[in-house]
């Protein structure tokens, strides 16, 4: 799979010093959130910056999502973007590349749950997003794989998205031709799936 770089903050180029003191969401997801196959400005990651502008929160959000990554990839990454951008917020939004190339539950667990200590060592607050995988990858590991996410958002006591894509992942007309990636007109929708969850979360800080 192509690996895409999609880190940048939405609409106005900041300098790192200047996001010790602006409110700071990072997402740190794969190529659902990094908008491959469509433009950047078109994914949900930037419709949520225009959202939060339109209702009056000074918060910047920055798409620190990569196409390809796994949670492995992720936590290699994370400490150096929690340096970076000191966030109030870390969405995590990876696993379904995981659960594609089959990896073991406990070693997916087990890197979102070094994502999530790291995260919390910085005051940030996690939204975990949750993801399915299909059947055909056996059906014990896509039970397992299902539980992962409400297991740990229990453990650690983190808001869930229990299933990112949610009235996208089923319907051809929200997917491009293959059939795995969101295509423009469903980034709306993971705007909602996300917002029902960070809404909330925003009130609460």
């Amino acid at each position: 799979m192509v690996c895409l770089i999609s880190t940048y903050l939405i609409g106005v180029a900041l300098p790192v010093a200047a996001s010790e003191t602006i409110p700071t969401i990072v997402v740190v997801g794969d190529s659902l959130s990094a908008g491959r196959g469509i433009d950047l400005q078109d994914t949900w990651v930037s419709l949520l910056q225009k959202r939060l502008d339109q209702r009056d929160y000074e918060y910047k959000v920055i798409n620190a999502s990569i196409s390809g990554d796994t949670t492995g990839n992720g936590l290699r990454r994370l400490p150096r973007a929690l340096e970076i951008h000191q966030p109030d917020i870390v969405i995590l939004e990876l696993g379904g590349n995981d659960g594609l190339r089959g990896l073991p539950i406990p070693v997916i667990r087990d890197n979102f749950a070094k994502m999530i200590e790291l995260s919390k060592q910085r005051e940030s607050t996690v939204i975990l997003a949750g993801i399915l995988i299909p059947p055909n990858y056996g059906e014990e590991y896509a039970a397992e794989f299902a539980e992962l996410y409400p297991s740990l958002a229990e453990e650690y006591g983190l808001p869930l998205i229990p299933f990112f894509m949610e009235d996208v992942a089923l319907d051809p007309g929200k997917m491009q031709a293959d059939g795995i990636h969101p295509n423009k007109s469903a980034q709306p929708l993971l705007l909602e799936n996300v917002w029902v969850v960070l809404g909330p979360t925003l009130e609460t800080l």
